[in-house]
């Protein structure tokens, strides 16, 4: 699979830096003072200086759950998945969604959690049992 590259606004690049690097565990690439590029779990993820960014809050409901548009994220493994969302429990990250199974024996079941950054730019962290059968089921 190709890495996909994503750029989002942030309000503050240090603080950008110290989400993505310390809770997520993200290394650093390029940078300038007014951006910053991440290893985010194999994808180029750009944060781009924005002082003026505003976020407006929209949502969708999904599994009982109210989903932030827009959002972004990445697909793990279970295990992978179950570690971060350990780690992010232990660093007491506020969940818009915390960790669970959706959608629950049916075909796409998954595990899901949700949280902003920073610049309130919401991720969306979820993992399948076999994501080669689940990813795209229906």
């Amino acid at each position: 699979m190709n890495p996909f590259h994503l750029a989002i606004p942030v309000h503050d690049i240090e603080l950008a830096r110290d989400f993505y690097l310390n809770t997520l565990g993200c290394s650093e690439g390029r940078s300038d003072s007014q951006w910053v590029d991440f290893n985010f779990f194999g994808h180029q993820l750009v944060c781009h200086l924005d002082k003026n960014t505003l976020r407006k809050a929209h949502s969708n409901p999904v599994d009982n759950h109210t989903v932030p548009i827009p959002h972004f994220g990445v697909v793990l493994n279970m295990a992978e998945w179950e570690q971060l969302a350990a780690k992010l429990i232990s660093q007491k990250i506020d969940f818009i969604i915390q960790p669970y199974i959706r959608f629950q024996g049916l075909p796409g079941e998954q595990a899901t959690m949700f949280f902003n950054d920073p610049s309130g730019n919401a991720i969306e962290i979820k993992a399948f049992q076999n994501i080669a059968t689940q990813l795209f089921s229906r």
